[in-house]
C-alpha cells in the first residue's frame, strides 16, 4: 500500500502525471451550474497542489484540503498566501481526519489512488464527512487496465460501492473529463441520503 513517503517521493521526482496545472473543467461546470450554495463548506481529500482548492476559495467557498505529501501541502499553502486567499490545508493521513460534516466533497484522483481494499473504508469516511443531503462531486477514473494507482473505477463497481441505500445518483449522464495522462474521468454529483 502506498504511504505518505511513497507519494512524497513521486512529487520530489516530478512523477505527478495527474497534475493538470489548473482546476478540473468538471468542477467548474458543477460550480457554474449552481450545485454549491454560496459560502458552502467544501472538503477536497487528496488535494495535492490544490488547483481546485484555490478555485473554490476564489469563488468564496469555505474550503478544506487534505493531503499527506508535505511538498504538495507546502506548495498549496504558499500559493494561497501569494494570492491572498483563505482556505484550510491539512497535512494528514486521510482517515485520521474526522472533521465535518461538510456541505460538499470534491473527490478527484483520491479514490483511484487508494488500494481497492480500502474503498469500502473510504466510502464510509466520505459518508461520515458529509451532512445529509450533501453532495459528493465525484470523478471516477477510467483506465481500462489492471493494477494501479491509478486504479480503474469501473462504473458497476462504483454503483455497488456508493449504493442507492446511502447515495442518490443523478439521472443525467456523467460529465466527461479528459485527463492529462491520456485517460479520462466520468463525473457524477451524488447526494448523501439520511440513512446510515
Amino acid at each position: 500500500m502506498q504511504d505518505a513517503a511513497w507519494w512524497e517521493a513521486k512529487y520530489q521526482r516530478g512523477e505527478d502525471g495527474w497534475e493538470r496545472g489548473a482546476p478540473n473543467p468538471a468542477l467548474l461546470q458543477w460550480v457554474d451550474q449552481g450545485l454549491l450554495a454560496p459560502g458552502a463548506q467544501v472538503l477536497v481529500p487528496g488535494c495535492g497542489r490544490g488547483h481546485e482548492v484555490v478555485e473554490l476559495a476564489k469563488r468564496g467557498f469555505a474550503v478544506v484540503g487534505i493531503d499527506f505529501a508535505p511538498s504538495a501541502v507546502q506548495a498549496l499553502r504558499a500559493r494561497l498566501a501569494q494570492e491572498g486567499l483563505a482556505a484550510e490545508v491539512v497535512e494528514s493521513d486521510l482517515f485520521a481526519f474526522q472533521e465535518g460534516p461538510f456541505d460538499a466533497i470534491y473527490e478527484q484522483t483520491c479514490l483511484c489512488a487508494l488500494d481497492p481494499a480500502r474503498w469500502t473504508d473510504y466510502e464510509r469516511w466520505l459518508f461520515a464527512r458529509l451532512r445529509p443531503g450533501g453532495l459528493l462531486l465525484a470523478l471516477f477514473m477510467q483506465t481500462g487496465a489492471e493494477g494501479g494507482p491509478p486504479f480503474h473505477c469501473d462504473l458497476l463497481a462504483m454503483r455497488r460501492l456508493f449504493a442507492e441505500e446511502r447515495w442518490e445518483w443523478p439521472a443525467s449522464p456523467p460529465l466527461f473529463s479528459p485527463h492529462p495522462s491520456g485517460r479520462f474521468e466520468l463525473g457524477f454529483a451524488l447526494r448523501r441520503k439520511a440513512a446510515s
